[in-house]
């Protein structure tokens, strides 16, 4: 099974899902690969068609299902100094390397590569798999499918995220929340800032009341989480040095150990924006400020006697409690009333970088499980 695991992992690495880019090539082989199987599948679309999620049921289509979900996206490449091709799965030294090795398409790989092993056992539960798009930029995939899910597929009893985490049982992570802030100001000469707005100048105001909340924000603890963090990720704005900038936008982002954290911090941000929106306005009139929420995730909160964390420890055999400070797609399962888990081969560490990899031995390790899964919903 680690054999063909890295078989398709190689097939999944050739594709360049990167998240700006469409995933459909990806989601036709995987149809393709079930279909040779006879199992049919379900594609969830984008709005436009360019994307989409894909489900399946392996197995008796009853309750009590385990869900594998993983997302096909992953992040850029640009500007990485990569030593091989990130296209192209190498290994060296023990260590496969390629962009999406431990995030995630390792546990996809191992997924896929166990279908066959799951139609010839005699299962009494099915194995559901849920792979998303956009999970990279905000989660935007994965709730459309879920949705359907829900509605369509008998009710799974749990579901089984496989993020990159050393195959160890992760039983809570932070929610996350995105904006993108545009200031518009009025352009004028610089030696005359009294006739203009400087764009850069309003935004630095909200920008400096991120790191501000930020700061307080870390004062507060949480049983199982680090303190909650504030970003600014992308910043971009002003023409020349002695113009006063017409626009700036930045993006920042927002994870909290808690939905309620998150939402008074983001009031609080939006209050100011109003406020700083109404004085540019008394300036400028055609000039203010707009800000957009580009994503929200809920956390994954800690369920110690749920289904899932039952069914993994039962598999890993590891018992310690766990959060990260990552959003995944496990909070979307569990809001939507499936208990959920974190459980995948690879190390977040490894995650988003240059020359990302994977060790062969998690790949062994992922597909010990797989067979024990197999097993347990075959008794």
């Amino acid at each position: 099974m680690t054999a063909a695991a890295l078989d398709i992992l190689a097939r999944l690495i050739a594709f360049d899902t990167t998240s700006r880019n469409s995933n459909l090539a990806l989601i036709a082989w995987a149809e393709e690969f079930l279909r040779a199987r006879g199992i049919a599948s379900q594609r969830v679309s984008n709005a436009d068609g360019s994307k989409a999620n894909l489900y399946a049921v392996v197995g008796p289509n009853v309750e009590g299902g385990v869900v594998l979900s993983g997302h096909t996206d992953v992040v850029p490449v640009d500007g990485q100094p990569w030593s091989s091709d990130p296209w192209l799965l190498t290994e060296r030294g023990g260590k496969l390397y390629g962009r999406g090795t431990a995030d995630m398409k390792s546990f996809i790989a191992l997924a896929l590569a166990h279908v066959d092993g799951a139609l010839a056992a005699p299962l009494k539960r099915p194995i559901i798999l849920a792979f998303s798009y956009d999970e990279e930029i905000g989660c935007l995939g994965a709730p459309a499918m879920i949705e359907e899910i829900v509605r369509d597929v008998p009710k799974p009893a749990a579901a089984i995220i496989g993020e990159p985490t050393l195959m160890k049982v992760v039983s809570a992570h932070k929610s996350i929340r995105s904006f993108f802030v545009e200031v518009t100001g009025r352009e004028a000469h610089s030696s005359l800032p009294e006739q203009g707005v400087s764009a850069i100048m309003e935004a630095l105001k909200l920008m400096n009341l991120v790191v501000e909340l930020g700061r307080e924000a870390r004062t507060v603890s949480h049983t199982h989480f680090t303190p909650a963090t504030m970003t600014i990720g992308k910043v971009e704005g002003g023409t020349a040095s002695n113009i006063l900038a017409r626009r700036c936008e930045f993006i920042w982002d927002l994870r909290c150990p808690e939905m309620v954290q998150g939402d008074a911090i983001e009031a609080r941000f939006r209050e100011a924006a109003e406020a700083l929106d109404a004085d540019i306005k008394a300036r400028a009139p055609e000039a203010g400020v707009s800000v957009t929420r580009r994503s929200i995730t809920p956390g994954l909160a800690v369920a110690p006697h749920s289904e899932a964390e039952t069914l993994a420890r039962a598999l890993t055999g590891d018992n310690e409690t766990r959060a990260v400070s990552y959003a995944a797609e496990a909070g979307l399962f569990q809001r939507a009333g499936l208990p959920a888990i974190i459980c995948g081969p690879g190390s977040i560490e490894q995650a988003h970088q240059p020359d990302e990899w994977i060790e062969r031995a998690q790949i062994e390790e992922g597909a010990a499980f797989m067979r024990k899964l197999i097993a347990r919903l075959s008794a």
